[in-house]
């Protein structure tokens, strides 16, 4: 438990002031019922069995930030660094600023910001190992790093940036409200170093001495309708129409006429000349999300073609005798096994994989991952009886027939729930170029179109590929394609017209990736036109299909590359070095990031690599026996 000072300042304790009975959400500020059995129990902070004797112990607190006193010192985030013994690279809370006018009318608001410990906490929900816990005892949104197997999906949720990855140890810590100093009646780390009073702290809604206001959200502050964030603001000064962020990020801060509130619009800053970028666009850590993504729903269109299509189209179920039907379950399930692998390996911790399962109740990342295990367990079954079935002359066949169809329903059933998760997982409030049904279209495109040509491509090789099912093939790969180039330009259309990172996204998507953006849409056309020539001329099959396959699967990956790589996150404005993203690749290219102090690393997602996963696994002696045994047989 924290040490209390004999003389701690004024500034510093708690007050107990009467409050409020509901926040400005409606929401009773009082956690618990008086007399319920949750109350009096100890957090047990390192140990401590101790009880705070806090009289609102059981009320929702939150941070009370007045803009108008803060000078971006800084002392808050010193504070709270040194407090968690954070890393230069890593800040519980940080401190940006947003500017307008010219001069001598020049305006500059700063914005002091940590964990919100909201009603509705997105990360808690969206965290597939429940290392998050919203606690009576304050309102506390509390993460348990040793819990974390480091997927950042936290981070993806979170509208402002709180939960922090540290790609150096590969898991997720945040702001806990300094409970300890709570339960002693002390204010936070951060509240207690403010030299300017812009920081205060106490029961949500109370507000503080001399204050006037308690609103939402000032400029800068991301959307509070998401998740209902427990800080309130001050803000009185008046400032410019625009107020423009100085980082990297293409966004300004617009002052609409009729409430005089400031949404997010396009700011233009880096120009409109197009590039490539291709090394930038295929070279980031995101490619094992892009494997998953792309293999997992090519094996499941393709899964669903052979077993489901089998039983419709005449075609497909003649497929069922040949050499080509084993051929492409083994295909489906190697690809589904790579990018599996591949995802794992992309977690900061990868040997805790199984704690992927841990939040089924809540998390579309827990339910995505316990869908995909069952479509794999159902495919793996189906191979494996398809196997038997030809190594094993005079199997039963009405039973082998039978188990198929019961494993082709458990595959279904995982393809349909794991399916679904994997879009919802991604249909994301705080990444609006991603909260588009584009990303329903193009997930379910890419199943469409690649799982119907690992089919074709897999008959044309072996030679089994007839009129009538190259017919099927080029049909639903015309389709899947058909659809998502219409996403594709319903996307364009809806997030040029957006108030929101959206539309930032998008000038990311046709500047920075200009001309691959215009790559991957003609091959997208090309693709279609291939895919009407193979289905208007199947006699050109063992020419039309593979050509067409390398092209539509050219195009998914680059689109699913933007997908990635251009979308903006809603999140706090950062200044000219610290948490700018323009800097943290500027200093990663020219070797800035080897310096600690600067508070960059380099990018790797993950502490793990193969052979340090090995070791954890393997026991000390072990590992000495097989180092002695190499030697051995090296002579």
């Amino acid at each position: 438990m924290f040490e209390r000072r004999e003389f701690e300042p004024g500034y510093a304790v708690l007050p107990d002031a009467p409050c409020k009975s509901h926040n400005q959400w409606g929401k009773g500020i009082e956690t618990v019922p008086v007399g319920d059995e949750r109350r009096g129990q100890s957090l047990n902070i390192n140990g401590d069995g101790m009880v705070g004797d806090n009289p609102n112990r059981y009320k929702q607190h939150g941070f009370f930030f007045n803009a108008d006193n803060c000078i971006a010192c800084h002392a808050c985030e010193t504070a709270c660094s040194e407090k968690n013994d954070n890393p230069a690279h890593q800040a519980f809370r940080s401190v940006g600023f947003i500017e307008g006018g010219t001069f001598p009318n020049v305006s500059r608001i700063n914005i002091s910001l940590a964990c919100n410990h909201c009603d509705d906490p997105v990360c808690l929900k969206g965290c597939p190992t429940r290392a998050y816990t919203k606690f009576a005892e304050y309102g506390a949104v509390l993460q348990n790093p040793d819990i974390c197997f480091g997927c950042g999906y936290c981070t993806w949720v979170c509208p402002y940036n709180a939960p922090q990855l540290d790609q150096a140890k590969g898991t997720v810590s945040k702001c806990n409200m300094c409970v300890d100093r709570l339960e002693v009646g002390l204010k936070p780390a951060c509240v207690s170093a403010c030299v300017g009073k812009a920081l205060d702290f106490g029961v949500v809604e109370n507000i503080p001495e001399g204050r006037v206001q308690a609103k939402l959200e000032i400029p800068g502050f991301p959307s509070p309708e998401i998740t209902h964030p427990n800080t309130r603001f001050q803000q009185t000064k008046t400032l410019a129409r625009d107020m423009h962020r100085v980082d990297s990020v293409p966004i300004k801060f617009h002052r609409k006429d009729d409430d005089g509130n400031y949404v997010p619009v396009l700011d233009p800053k880096q120009g409109f000349e197009k590039h490539w970028n291709l090394k930038k666009l295929l070279g980031s850590h995101e490619n094992s999300h892009i494997a998953f993504t792309l293999t997992a729903q090519l094996a499941a269109g393709a899964f669903a073609l052979l077993t489901a299509g089998a039983a419709i189209f005449q075609p497909l179920a003649a497929l069922q005798d040949s050499v080509a039907w084993l051929t492409m379950l083994l295909a489906m399930m190697c690809l589904l096994i790579f990018g599996m692998f591949k995802l794992n390996m992309h977690l900061g911790r990868p040997h805790r994989f199984y704690r992927g399962y841990y939040n089924l109740k809540y998390s579309p990342v827990a339910r995505e991952i316990a869908g995909v295990t069952v479509f794999t367990a159902g495919l793996g079954a189906y191979l494996a009886l398809a196997v038997a079935e030809r190594a094993v002359p005079g199997l039963a066949q009405p039973l082998v027939g039978a188990l198929q169809g019961v494993f082709a329903a458990v595959g279904g059933l995982g393809i349909a729930f794991g399916g679904f998760y994997m879009i919802k997982l991604y249909r994301i409030k705080a990444r609006p170029f991603w909260n588009h049904w584009h990303t329903d279209a193009s997930f379910i495109a890419s199943a469409l179109s690649l799982g119907a040509l690992l089919v074709g491509v897999v008959a044309v090789v072996l030679g089994v590929a007839s009129e009538g099912l190259v017919r099927i093939v080029a049909g639903m790969a015309a389709i899947g394609l058909a659809l998502e180039g219409a996403a594709v330009l319903a996307h364009a259309r809806d997030l040029r017209e957006q108030h929101s990172e959206g539309a930032a996204s998008f000038y990311i998507q046709t500047t920075q990736y200009g001309r691959s953006y215009a790559l991957r849409n003609g091959l997208l056309g090309a693709a279609l036109v291939l895919a009407l020539a193979a289905l208007a001329a199947p006699g050109l099959a063992v020419v039309l299909l593979p050509l067409l396959a390398v092209v539509a699967l050219a195009q998914s990956v680059l689109g699913r590359a933007l997908f990635f790589a251009a979308v903006i996150p809603t999140t706090l404005p950062g200044g000219f070095f610290w948490r700018n993203p323009g800097f943290v690749e500027h200093a990663r290219k020219v070797g800035l990031a080897d310096m600690p102090q600067v508070g960059v690393v380099h990018e790797q997602h993950h502490a793990f690599k193969v052979g340090e996963l090995l070791d954890t696994v393997m026991k000390t002696p072990l590992r000495d026996k097989v180092a002695q045994a190499k030697r051995v047989f090296t002579g």
